[in-house]
């Protein structure tokens, strides 16, 4: 019986040992693997992919956004629709080329919300949040004020 079991499990085994290794497709929360955000992002985030290329020319992208209370993010466009889930914390969202924390909306957990290529936003973070965005590569931040880009600031 032993031996049974084994001639059929080995050779079982083999084919998964020899099975190319995949792009993984699902994780747990302890296997999102977060780094710093970029640069075009203000220090203080940190960012995961989950899903495609955010910076690639094309093609779809998840990604997900921890950051600390009270971080901010200045008015910005997108090049492409931007799908935004609040996971936890609150998201507080403005609209206007200005920054204007008297004019912001709060997204608490489980809040989804779209903002299209023409819709000019700020975010603030209330409390340390998590956002997870999907939508189409590249991740771009068109900030309405030049200056405030951080990355122009090195």
């Amino acid at each position: 019986m032993k031996l049974r079991f084994l001639s059929v499990i080995l050779p079982l085994a083999a084919l998964f040992a020899a099975q190319p290794s995949r792009a993984q497709n699902a994780f747990t929360p302890d296997q999102v693997k977060f780094g710093p955000a970029p640069p075009f992002l203000p220090a203080g985030a940190q960012l995961a992919v989950l899903e495609g290329n955010p910076m690639g020319s094309s093609g779809d992208f998840t990604i997900r956004l921890k950051m600390p209370d009270g971080y901010k993010i200045a008015p910005h466009t997108h090049p492409a629709r931007e799908n935004v889930t609040v996971l936890s914390g609150t998201l507080k969202v403005g609209m206007g080329d200005q920054f204007d924390a008297s004019k912001m909306m709060s997204f608490g957990t489980g809040s989804f919300a779209y903002l299209d290529p023409s819709m000019h936003h700020y975010a603030m973070a209330s409390g340390e949040t998590m956002i997870q965005i999907h939508g189409m590569a590249p991740v771009k931040f068109n900030y309405i004020n030049p200056a405030d880009d951080p990355s122009m600031k090195k």
